[in-house]
């Protein structure tokens, strides 16, 4: 690896809006040991006034784990960091990335791009609450900023602040004009850009996300990079999972399957219908085990119809597998 040591942030899978709860990080835990797993983002007032166990509750075994936080007030910002450092994860991420009307309405998230100031505030504010590491996930701009400009804005004062590392979606977000979906996608990719910044601030690990489809393409990065952030691509083909650790650890993968994957997650599975937590919380994040697998289309089919049932239990998840060929695997 070009930036010459494995890092936190190595490999590590995107915080995900609605798909990286608790059930989803135990699923893809079973293919990784070293990859590091991020919560949803949590929003600074919900931590305050909500149910923290159900915000922020997490099986030991989903470790190395990060919170997300959403927020802009560095006293919040650093008590809910206390709360997180307390409840046992290992790293805050502050949220300056997303686009969504939620947070454009709560002046967090991309909108944070234009206010590098009040960003170092905040990551400054919780440095001085806890004792983990403290980073930041942002775009390269939004909206007509110049993005040469506003990176290095954004990167200046969270550096100078304290920030152990610094997460850069290479895209811009527009606010203005694009869904948060349409910002996935629409905005181009700007590689070369985070590459620079990563010379320009050597001696702080920079982690790229944005656009990589395959553990391959993550590797190339390593050649200028700390790490890389993958989502959706590691969500709907947890095959790119089973890679991480051969390819970028160099250590076995902790199963050869997604077939062991399910064998595996079942006893959990299992112990959360005894809490009674439903089938389909768990398997829907199960869809992408098989991709291009003979059988994968009645894998999916089947827990879309039988896990949502009232009542259903785990098998329906070995009825679903009996469907999937394992002939691929000799």
């Amino acid at each position: 690896m070009a930036m010459s040591q494995i890092s936190p942030w190595t490999f590590s899978v995107a915080p995900m809006m609605e798909w990286s709860d608790r059930y989803c990080r135990s699923l893809h835990r079973l293919a990784t040991t070293h990859a590091r797993l991020y919560t949803e983002m949590v929003t600074v007032g919900a931590i305050i006034h909500g149910d923290r166990e159900r915000l922020l509750g997490f099986d030991e075994a989903e470790h190395p784990l990060a919170v997300q936080l959403g927020g802009s007030e560095p006293d919040k910002l650093a008590l809910c960091a206390r709360i997180c450092e307390d409840y046992g994860y290992q790293e805050i991420n502050l949220n300056c990335g997303c686009p969504s009307d939620r947070v454009q309405n709560g002046a967090f998230g991309a909108c944070l791009m234009r206010e590098p100031k009040l960003v170092g505030d905040c990551v400054a504010a919780m440095k001085s609450a806890v004792k983990i590491p403290v980073t930041v996930k942002c775009r390269i701009g939004v909206d007509d900023q110049e993005p040469r400009e506003a990176l290095w804005a954004m990167a200046q004062s969270v550096i100078d602040a304290g920030a152990d590392a610094l997460i850069v979606h290479a895209r811009k977000a527009w606010l203005k004009g694009l869904s948060p979906k349409e910002n996935r996608d629409i905005p181009p990719l700007d590689y070369p850009l985070v590459h620079q910044l990563k010379r320009d601030c050597p001696a702080t690990p920079i982690a790229i996300n944005g656009g990589f489809a395959t553990i391959e393409s993550a590797q190339e990065q390593m050649a200028h990079l700390d790490g890389v952030m993958i989502g959706r691509a590691a969500y709907h083909d947890t095959d790119i999972l089973l890679k991480v650790d051969p390819l970028l650890f160099g250590t076995p993968a902790p199963l050869s399957s997604p077939f062991e994957m399910v064998e595996a997650y079942l006893p959990y599975v299992e112990r959360q219908l005894a809490r009674g937590v439903r089938l389909a919380d768990m398997t829907r994040h199960m869809l992408g085990l098989f991709v291009g697998m003979p059988g994968a289309r009645a894998w999916r089919r089947h827990l879309a119809t039988e896990a949502v049932k009232r009542g259903a239990g785990s098998e329906v998840l070995r009825d679903a597998l009996k469907l999937v060929s394992r002939d691929v695997l000799v």
